[in-house]
């Protein structure tokens, strides 16, 4: 397998970014533990000028603050104060463009997912929805700031090539706060795949 590189992240365009990402491998290796998945669901936050992100109008948090750094680095926050939500930071310094993780396909390391998830059996729960997915590979808020380029976490291309056809673009998942931006196609999925979390095109 093959890391993706800092020119795949710095790139300008988010949306391609987060479809671009769409079958690739989101690995971590903590204590000499490894886990890993295929990436069949993402969606990208367009920064400053995306009402659905958390660095719309360029508002800089100590949350957000990693947004605006180089891209490359993980960003994991908490949702309704319970699930880590891994992402992407992309783009150069102070453009704050992320791709959110929010499913993936277990790969490696499968009896250690279902040890973390407190589960007996391979079921499509493992890895579905971002929540999940951190779960699932040990992700947590203190991973905030890694970089994508050493041994903990990164995402890398194992070689299979996924149908521009089987990449489904649909609106994201629970931002109705967003106004009209809430419409825009910047969620992707993998056709037919049953990890994919929320709502399918048949």
């Amino acid at each position: 397998m093959q890391k993706l590189d800092k020119a795949f992240y710095e790139r300008e365009d988010v949306v391609k970014i987060a479809k671009q990402l769409i079958g690739k491998v989101l690995v971590t290796n903590f204590d000499g533990v490894i886990t890993s998945g295929r990436i069949v669901e993402t969606e990208a936050y367009n920064g400053a000028v995306d009402k659905a992100s958390h660095a719309y109008n360029n508002r800089r948090t100590k949350r957000t603050e990693i947004m605006f750094g180089e891209g490359g680095n993980a960003y994991v926050y908490l949702c309704y104060g319970i699930h880590h939500l891994f992402n992407v930071v992309t783009n150069i310094k102070d453009v704050p463009h992320a791709v959110l993780i929010r499913a993936v396909e277990p790969l490696e390391g499968i009896d250690t997912m279902l040890e973390r998830m407190k589960k007996t059996k391979l079921d499509f729960s493992i890895g579905r929805g971002p929540g999940n997915v951190s779960k699932a590979l040990g992700i947590a808020t203190h991973h905030t700031g890694n970089t994508l380029f050493g041994k903990d976490i990164y995402i890398a291309d194992d070689g299979v090539k996924i149908p521009t056809k089987n990449i489904i673009a649909s609106p994201r998942i629970g931002v109705d706060y967003a106004a009209e931006d809430a419409a825009l196609p910047y969620r992707f999925y993998l056709r037919n795949n049953g990890y994919v979390s929320g709502k399918k095109q048949i």
